[in-house]
């Protein structure tokens, strides 16, 4: 996935998608060093690993999968940002159509921040994402009988498990586990994608594009930056730019992105025990290793909201083991049965508030 040459003159009115991909090549970190035969032994590993979950994850959790709905890939860094390149144009296409509907009264604004100036933005942006992902369960990837694609990315794997000194091949399927789990989620839970995307056009959708108040987000989001820089502020540009009809979306969002993430990290070690061997060891390192960032890095990790994206896993993960301790398994899948029983963001962290309403 590392050529780039289908994107060539593929840009919208916002961004210039062909150069956010240049971008973020040039401005990507160079990967573990690993030779030929030891880099086919890691995808070869993967892929067995990534299929051997969907039986560890059915067997815990309850949810039945169909099999072949949705590819196992193993990517390199320029693969993943490729594939979520592509995932971003696709949930931006209402905001490029809202853009596109006002062209008769163009924001100036809109137009000094060119499709060119915001392709660099996002190469620089999946740039420095593409060097921290693990893995990731794409749910908007492809139609009919095949939607999702699962990505595993295998330098960031070699990295990490490098980082922590832990059994490379334990470490490499309890990753499986939790990625593995979310493509479970979406494809033993068909409307989770439908919802999750009218979720998010809702999100996109309702984006202000008034002059005078993208003037004003600009400015509150130039005095953020100072501010998280010199550590006055715990904001992220996620709260910068919400209205206040996307921040109830928002809320929505958080919720059951919470849901799923906690739920993963519960499979992962659940399963984790009886599979993977050093699984104790993995889960304390690599804990440490997510609280333990600092300096540039967790400046950018509290500008991008990737702070809220940790805890996500921790209140989510709370959320299913407090259900959990008062019910069973099978007590806690009617989260699945539609939207009505997804929890909200106060469900989230009053796990009997949700059991009090859905399970009464």
């Amino acid at each position: 996935m590392s050529d780039d040459s289908g994107w060539a003159g593929r840009h919208d009115d916002m961004v210039d998608w062909s150069l956010a991909v240049t971008t973020a090549k040039r401005l990507m970190r160079p990967g573990p060093e690993v030779s030929r035969t030891e880099a086919a032994e890691v995808v070869s590993q993967l892929r067995r690993f990534a299929a051997d979950s969907t039986d560890h994850v059915r067997e815990f959790s309850g949810l039945e999968a169909p099999a072949g709905t949705a590819p196992v890939l193993v990517v390199d860094r320029t693969g993943w940002v490729e594939a979520n390149i592509e995932g971003l144009r696709f949930v931006l296409r209402p905001l490029v159509a809202k853009i596109r509907d006002r062209r008769g009264d163009p924001s100036p604004v809109v137009h000094a921040v060119g499709s060119r100036i915001t392709g660099v933005e996002a190469g620089g942006l999946f740039a420095f994402l593409g060097s921290k992902v693990l893995g990731q369960f794409d749910p908007f990837f492809g139609t009919g009988a095949t939607t999702g694609r699962l990505l595993l990315v295998a330098p960031n794997v070699v990295q990490v498990e490098r980082e922590l000194r832990v059994n490379p091949a334990d470490f490499r399927l309890w990753v499986c586990l939790h990625e593995e789990t979310h493509r479970v989620q979406f494809t033993a839970v068909p409307w989770l994608r439908d919802y999750l995307l009218s979720q998010i056009e809702t999100l996109v959708g309702s984006a202000d594009l008034d002059p005078s108040r993208l003037a004003a987000m600009l400015r509150d989001g130039i005095q953020a930056v100072g501010d998280m820089v010199r550590g006055e502020s715990e904001v992220s540009l996620l709260d910068i730019v919400q209205t206040p009809e996307q921040r109830i979306v928002l809320d929505r969002l958080t919720a059951v992105m919470s849901l799923l993430e906690g739920h993963a990290d519960v499979v992962m070690d659940g399963v984790g025990p009886r599979v993977v061997g050093s699984v104790r060891e993995i889960r304390d390192k690599f804990s440490a290793r997510r609280a333990g960032v600092g300096g540039m890095d967790q400046i950018l990790r509290r500008l991008l909201g990737l702070d809220a994206k940790l805890r996500q896993y921790r209140d989510g993960a709370a959320f299913v083991r407090g259900v959990l301790d008062k019910t069973s398994m099978a007590d806690f899948n009617a989260v699945w049965a539609g939207e009505h029983n997804l929890p909200s963001r106060e469900e989230i962290a009053e796990p009997a508030l949700w059991i009090r309403r859905v399970l009464g």
